[in-house]
């Protein structure tokens, strides 16, 4: 019997490299901008991550250099294109 449920986001890199791929599928919008909430929230219900683990995505994402974070929290913008999501 399994007590504990999976927790595929669990590692930070493999929460990193979801929010990634949702902004690559994403039109940005002016200057190229993405909402954060059309991020958030297929991690959240879509995929089942918690907030927590995306935050963790997230930061771990800007911290490599691939995304960058508004200093208002509301969108993001990606840094590097040309490398695939799996290659944080």
């Amino acid at each position: 019997m399994k007590l504990t449920a999976d927790r595929p986001y669990a590692d930070p890199e493999a929460a990193a490299r979801k929010p990634i791929e949702i902004a690559t599928s994403i039109e940005p919008v002016q200057d190229g901008r993405i909402h954060i909430e059309k991020i958030n929230a297929p991690f959240l219900y879509t995929l089942k991550g918690s907030g927590p683990k995306f935050g963790a995505g997230i930061k771990m994402a800007i911290e490599r250099g691939r995304l960058e974070l508004h200093e208002s929290g509301t969108y993001v913008r990606l840094l590097k294109t040309d490398a695939p999501p799996s290659g944080l």
